[in-house]
């Protein structure tokens, strides 16, 4: 079961809610936000013996969210490895143009990328 959650920056920090369950909890760091979210699903399954985990969560976020969080994800350097001109990137990330669902997925793809090329290093010891 993958409990997907909204995640949306406010003033004072972050706020989510559940998509399908009337959850709804604020935060104000993302890792504050995910322990307050893992206790609301837990207190709304409750009843129902239910243990949520953070395996249970399905987390989504907007772009400037994602590199406000990932700041060490350079933006210049990703867009150029997936071919994305980088000023509309840096639009994309200050919230000042919206992407397009294509958009999304080009800059999705290329994170993912660089993720699995990450996990794959090893160091010589």
């Amino acid at each position: 079961m993958k409990i997907e959650m909204i995640v949306e920056k406010t003033k004072t920090g972050y706020s989510a809610y559940a998509e399908k369950y009337p959850v709804y909890t604020v935060g104000h760091s993302l890792e504050e936000l995910k322990a307050n979210i893992l206790e609301a699903l837990s207190l709304h399954f409750e009843k129902q013996d239910k243990i949520i985990s953070e395996n249970d969560l399905r987390i989504t976020l907007d772009l400037p969210q994602f590199f406000e969080f990932y700041k060490v994800i350079n933006a210049k350097a990703l867009s150029e490895r997936i071919g994305m001109n980088q000023s509309l990137l840096a639009q994309y990330i200050k919230g000042i143009k919206k992407p397009s669902a294509n958009q999304t997925q080009r800059i999705l793809k290329g994170v993912q990328q660089v993720g699995k090329e990450l996990a794959a290093i090893q160091f010589l010891m």
